[in-house]
């Protein structure tokens, strides 16, 4: 294989704590460094949340407005791609955001069942999210864990709602959900790319199945995130020191299967977005 591999970065999340490892990114100063040095490392997105003072997940856009203006200057030409997810804040409040027009942005087209509560997103909601990421020229990122969110984002490029082609990231490992199971990865390949040929695909592997899930992904042909948010170890007996560590791990799974790591530049390029002036 030749075709490059993005790589993503999903920095901070919303429930890593330091004292799940104290490498993890909590405060905007914090994720500027470590997202500097994941794209010194070869990730070409990051994936970012905020936290507020007390380093609970926040949807405050003047937070992610500080982060944004941070990774701009210390990451020129990094894709950054903000979180719309429901565990910072409810309802319209988890799209705050979007009017400071990030490159991209999450978007859950369908509500599932997280480990201890649902994850609600209502069709309303869905669709204004959708809208006012039309209206910002913001690219979502599809956030498939489930079979139904794959046939939703293809229904909604098709009537409209959603600007083609398609980003969807499938996201395994997270219990109650979609489980990291190859057959299945293989079969929401083949459904994605029968329903809107046109996309791209990514794949995320949540706790343990981060590493596997990074290796199936490359080998496969598509692109991948690895961060804190999904996994703050490297093994069993040792703690990430760093989201750099774990990119540079994916980056490893890349020159084993031959496929070069995606400069932001060609990130950019596969995914339709603007260049920027750097």
């Amino acid at each position: 294989m030749t075709n490059p591999c993005i790589l993503c970065v999903a920095i901070t999340g919303s429930l890593p704590t330091k004292a799940n490892n104290p490498a993890v990114p909590i405060s905007i100063s914090e994720q500027i460094e470590s997202t500097q040095e994941a794209f010194e490392a070869g990730a070409s997105i990051a994936h970012c949340h905020v936290r507020d003072d007390a380093g609970a997940p926040s949807s405050d856009p003047e937070r992610f407005a500080r982060l944004m203006e941070g990774l701009k200057t210390h990451c020129p030409g990094l894709i950054i791609q903000l979180s719309t997810g429901g565990r910072s804040g409810a309802g319209r409040t988890r799209g705050g955001m979007l009017p400071l027009a990030p490159d991209m942005a999450s978007l859950s087209v369908g509500s599932n069942n997280f480990p201890t509560r649902v994850y609600e997103n209502p069709p309303d909601l869905v669709d204004w999210l959708a809208s006012e990421m039309l209206t910002y020229a913001v690219k979502p990122e599809i956030e498939a864990f489930d079979l139904s969110h794959i046939v939703q984002a293809a229904t909604m490029q098709r009537d409209g709602r959603l600007k083609g082609p398609l980003y969807v990231q499938f996201v395994m490992g997270v219990k109650n959900a979609m489980p990291a199971d190859e057959p299945i990865l293989d079969f929401y390949i083949e459904t994605l790319k029968r329903l809107a040929p046109d996309a791209q695909w990514c794949a995320a592997g949540i706790g343990a199945a981060q590493v596997t899930v990074n290796e199936w992904a490359i080998r496969k042909g598509g692109h991948t995130r690895t961060g804190m948010e999904d996994n703050v170890r490297l093994d069993r007996d040792r703690l990430a020191p760093s989201n750099a560590a774990l990119v540079r791990r994916a980056a490893d799974l890349c020159t084993q299967y031959a496929r070069p790591v995606a400069t932001w530049q060609q990130a950019r390029q596969i995914l339709g977005l603007a260049m920027p002036a750097v």
